[in-house]
């Protein structure tokens, strides 16, 4: 029983160490010594690898929504509306550990930056995802046109977080003109943080995923046999 339970659950085993690793070393290792950053570089680890994790959620949520479309399958509208949620959640917690890191940088908590409007807009358009399922009570209908809202936030996704940045003066770097971290800075020691914090924050969203799933799995079917 014991072996099947970390046969199966060794991703979560991974995703604590993951993190744990993340934390400590996020806190503690050496950085590259820089001219306005100086150690806030270290959000690197927190805010940047949660939004990777955000758009690795969200496009596992984009991918549900068409299968959703291509077979009107109602499990695949749950998966993608939990993935949706938790993809928000991170984008919360990456617009928080942001604007820390901006009042550190650049003095103000929210600056007029390409990216950082940008990101909001994201979120709101995926905020009106959440409203729109809200609004409606038939269920195919609601799984239907929140499916093709769900295509078309990802697109705004695409545009306002990859593509707008790098055609408009940005702050941020890699865009605008302003060299990449990966560029002049993420040197080899910073990689063996990063690279795991990606993976650890995106198995975390994974995991909250899972759980919403089976809890609105449970919740229909106790809604069903009332």
């Amino acid at each position: 029983m014991l072996n099947f339970k970390l046969k199966n659950n060794w991703w979560k085993i991974l995703t604590v160490l993951l993190l744990i690793y993340t934390v400590i070393a996020g806190f503690l290792f050496k950085v590259p010594e820089l001219p306005i950053l100086h150690e806030t570089i270290r959000n690197l680890y927190f805010h940047v690898t949660m939004w990777f994790g955000m758009m690795i959620i969200l496009f596992v949520s984009l991918i549900y929504s068409i299968k959703y479309l291509a077979g009107f399958n109602q499990k695949y509208d749950v998966i993608a509306s939990e993935a949706a949620n938790v993809g928000i959640y991170m984008g919360l917690l990456g617009i928080a550990t942001g604007m820390v890191w901006a009042k550190f940088t650049w003095g103000a908590w929210w600056v007029n930056d390409a990216k950082l409007n940008g990101a909001a807009i994201t979120l709101l358009a995926y905020f009106a995802y959440l409203i729109l399922r809200n609004s409606m009570d038939e269920e195919q209908k609601r799984a239907r046109i929140s499916a093709v809202y769900n295509i078309f936030s990802y697109v705004m996704l695409i545009v306002f977080l990859m593509i707008l940045p790098r055609m408009t003066d940005s702050l941020h770097p890699g865009n605008g003109g302003n060299p990449g971290f990966g560029g002049y800075d993420l040197d080899s020691s910073m990689r063996m943080v990063f690279y795991p914090a990606v993976i650890g924050w995106t198995l975390l969203g994974v995991w909250i995923m899972t759980i919403k799933i089976r809890m609105k799995v449970l919740a229909e079917k106790l809604y069903f046999n009332e």
